[in-house]
Parts: structure tokens; sequence; C-alpha cells
């Protein structure tokens, strides 16, 4: 019997306090969350709700003050900083809602750069920019700086900067929230295209259309969450009522 595996994303007990005022401020309280392997999850809430908090926890980028977290099978909650750079650049690409490109370099070299940060020769490094630039349907922009391209296509370059190197998690903060509607629903047709291809999606929003479009919906309010939805769960209903 094939033994069950451990979600990729596990997060157990886990709260995150701020001191502001003199006061203790609870942006997490108690917040417990699995995420397997292939999953594409959305994180739903306000401004002020938390999810940037638990965005940061999730990407390594901060520490929990209570709780656990275990990324990949391995308990990150209570690692130093270096470890902590090397998980991040090796096993999570990031997704802004900025694209942070950076304009004097081209499509290709943007790619590039988390690769030479993990040190991989440059043949290897520009055949896996070209690799996740066709993944993500630029493979004809290649030496396009982003002046040259338009919103649409420079959210594709920074989803194929997150690609290179095919981490297992891709984390996406609101990386429809600085594009017109429907070149962000072509950029979410793609999320949802690569979550088929094996990709992992962690998908923080604030946009219920945008949350849907995800296998999972969870919602966070007062740094509290609520699993309420996705298309998982509607095929789900839709089975159990004989649809």
């Amino acid at each position: 019997m094939e033994a069950k595996r451990e979600p990729l994303i596990h997060i157990e007990n886990l709260s995150k306090l701020y001191k502001m005022g003199g006061e203790t401020v609870h942006a997490l309280s108690d917040i417990s969350l699995k995420v397997d392997d292939g999953d594409f999850i959305a994180i739903i809430g306000p401004s002020g709700s938390g999810k940037s908090t638990l965005m940061n926890v999730i990407g390594c980028l901060d520490a929990p003050t209570e709780g656990k977290y275990w990324l990949d099978g391995e308990e990150v909650s209570r690692l130093r900083e270096n470890r902590l750079a090397e998980i991040r650049n090796s096993k999570i690409g990031f997704i802004f809602q900025g694209f942070n490109l950076l304009n004097k370099l081209s499509a290709l070299e943007n790619v590039e750069l988390p690769l030479i940060y993990r040190g991989i020769p440059a043949k290897q490094r520009k055949e896996q920019a070209i690799e996740a630039l066709t993944k993500v349907g630029l493979e004809e922009r290649v030496k396009h700086k982003p002046s040259e391209l338009s919103g649409g296509q420079q959210q594709r370059v920074a989803i194929a900067r997150a690609l290179a190197g095919n981490p297992p998690i891709l984390l996406a903060d609101e990386p429809t929230g600085a594009l017109d509607t429907r070149t962000g629903v072509e950029v979410m047709g793609l999320m949802k295209e690569l979550n088929k291809q094996g990709h992992t999606i962690v998908l923080i929003t604030h946009d219920t259309a945008i949350s849907q479009q995800a296998r999972r919906v969870v919602r966070i309010q007062d740094g509290q969450i609520s699993e309420e939805g996705g298309e998982r769960r509607e095929r789900q209903s839709s089975l159990q009522n004989g649809g």
C-alpha cells in the first residue's frame, strides 16, 4: 500500500503577534492549513485581514510567533535567515502585483536573475529561462525589455521568472491587481494552465471573481481563516447533488 504523501505546505496552530503602541496585535490567530502538491488555493481577504502576513509566512519572509510550519517536509518556522533564504530561492517562485522587473534587462535576462543567485551555469541558465518564457507564450519576446511589452506580457515575464528552476510552489500576490480586466482574465487562464501542468499555486487576492477560479478558496478575516469554496468544492457539491 502506497504511503500517504505529506502536504507540501503544513501550517499548524500558527499565530503572528506584533507590538504596536504598547498593544499586542494578533495579525494571525491560531491558523492551521494544509496545501497538497499540485493544488491551487486562493487566500482572499480585505486590507488588514492578515493575508499579507500569511503570505509572508508561507513565503519564508517572516517567522511566526507561535505554532509550526512545514514546507516540503522541513520544519521552517524556527530556521535562521540564511537557511530561509536558501529555501525561498529553491522552493518558492514569487509573482508580484507590480511585476518587479528590471527595466534595463531583457525578458530573458530578467528570468535568468534568480538562476544566477542559485549558481546555475550560464548555458543551463539560458535554457531554463527560455523554457520558462516558452511556457508563458513569450518565446518570441525574449530580447524585449519591459518598456517594449504590454502589462500582460510583463506579468507573463514575471510568471516565467517565478517558474525558472521549477520551484515546487508559485506564490502569487495580487497577480492581476495592476492589469485591466481582459488582461487579468488571460493571466488567470495561464495560472490555471500552469496548475494543470502540476505547479502548486498559492494566490493572495481581495477579488472574489479571481479567488473563485482557484480549486480551493480560503477566506481570512481578523487573522483567522475558513475554507469556503472554489472550483473543487463546486464539483464536489455537484456530484453530491447528482449533478
